[in-house]
């Protein structure tokens, strides 16, 4: 047996256990935010309020992160700003509109690749449930085993 392996191994399974802590009690926070407050309120509100929550849990809360990066020699100073950024690991976007486009999906997704992040959630406090508003986002990470947080997902074949 492969004791280095087994270590690596031991430690990813670590940090996804971590990553699911960290985007079940976003989830969480914003559930109960949806519930309280209902859809229809302007994105900044949601923003303010579940970035509170989290912090209050312990959490680190990046605000409207702005984010710089490089791409073929040129540098891009303040290209994009990430609604939340919680304990430097997982982006949270935050909408609040009737319908969800596919462009926030994969908006969000170009923003964990360029930080180099796995996991974000997008989340759409215009919708009538917060189910329907909530879609993790993963760049190259598996997927969580945590029925808790398989939203969006086809089951877990039995």
């Amino acid at each position: 047996m492969d004791l280095a392996r087994g270590g690596a191994e031991t430690r990813s399974g670590l940090e996804s256990k971590a990553l699911d802590d960290v985007t079940g009690a976003i989830v969480d926070a914003a559930y109960k935010l949806h519930v309280v407050l209902g859809p229809g309120l302007l994105e900044s509100v949601y923003e303010a309020v579940l970035a509170r929550d989290l912090a209050r849990q312990g959490f680190t809360v990046d605000r409207q992160r702005s984010v710089s990066f490089e791409y073929d020699d040129l540098r891009f100073e303040d290209a994009f700003r990430v609604d939340l950024l919680i304990n430097n690991s997982v982006v949270v976007e935050i909408k609040s509109v009737e319908r969800d486009a596919p462009v926030h999906a994969k908006q969000l997704l170009t923003y964990l690749r360029l930080l180099k992040l796995p996991v974000g959630l997008l989340i759409n406090f215009g919708r009538p449930t917060l189910k329907e508003g909530l879609t993790r986002v993963v760049n190259r990470l598996a997927p969580s085993a945590s029925p808790r947080l398989r939203v969006n997902q086809p089951p877990l074949a039995g």
